[in-house]
């Protein structure tokens, strides 16, 4: 049976995702600092801040411990903050590089050598599309989303000879808790659905073994709602 970790799992992408890969059959290990609203014979919950490095090795050793491999792992836990770039404060800035970059560092550099030894894995990154194109008040954000497609295009490099694919998804707006700390934007049933983003991941992840999706942009077809 195959095992999943997903970072974020508690609301909004992770979670519907968490749900998509149970229906698939998988274990899945959710890590979030919150709660998960629902429980289920194959979920087990961390209780993870993927920004600890000792918090994350921890949970990450307890996992291993007891179910031996990992196939997947979503590194989708993230938020952002908006203002002025002058007068962003660092704590805020920083939050956002410890969450959205170096907690996929802390994450993958762990799974790697466990689907080294496998000869399989796959990793995905869920990025956004200001990982692809600035957005003004979203510096820091977009910077940090920036080096979330760096990393995952250095990574697919340096694994994909060992079986390993890693993907980056960049999704427009989704219909999430993430806009709650981004008070320019309302939520409109224009956005995508969180449903939608766990489809396409589903998608990469039951592709040939030989097909590696490197990169993926999703957006609303029509974002505002008329």
């Amino acid at each position: 049976m195959k095992t999943a970790i997903v970072t974020g799992a508690s609301k909004g992408i992770g979670w519907a995702t968490t749900k998509a890969l149970l229906d698939e059959g998988y274990i899945v290990a959710g890590w979030s600092r919150s709660a998960l609203p629902e429980q289920h014979d194959r979920l087990r919950h961390f209780t993870v801040d993927v920004s600890d490095s000792e918090n994350v090795e921890g949970a990450f050793r307890e996992f291993m411990n007891e179910y031996g491999r990992l196939d997947v792992l979503i590194n989708n836990a993230g938020l952002g903050y908006e203002g002025p770039f002058e007068e962003m404060p660092f704590e805020e800035w920083k939050q956002m590089f410890d969450v959205n970059v170096h907690g996929i560092f802390f994450c993958s550099r762990l799974a790697i050598p466990v689907m080294k030894e496998q000869e399989v894995g796959h990793i995905i990154n869920i990025a956004s599309i200001a990982g692809n194109t600035g957005i003004p008040g979203m510096a820091g954000y977009c910077g940090s989303k920036f080096a979330v497609k760096g990393i995952s295009h250095s990574m697919y490099k340096e694994v994909r000879k060992f079986g390993i694919k890693v993907t980056c998804i960049y999704p427009g707006s989704v219909h999430t808790n993430f806009f709650d700390s981004i008070p320019s934007v309302e939520l409109n049933e224009g956005m995508m659905k969180p449903e939608d983003i766990a489809g396409t991941i589903l998608h990469c992840l039951n592709s040939s073994p030989n097909y590696h999706h490197v990169d993926i942009e999703v957006r609303p077809l029509k974002p505002v709602k008329r």
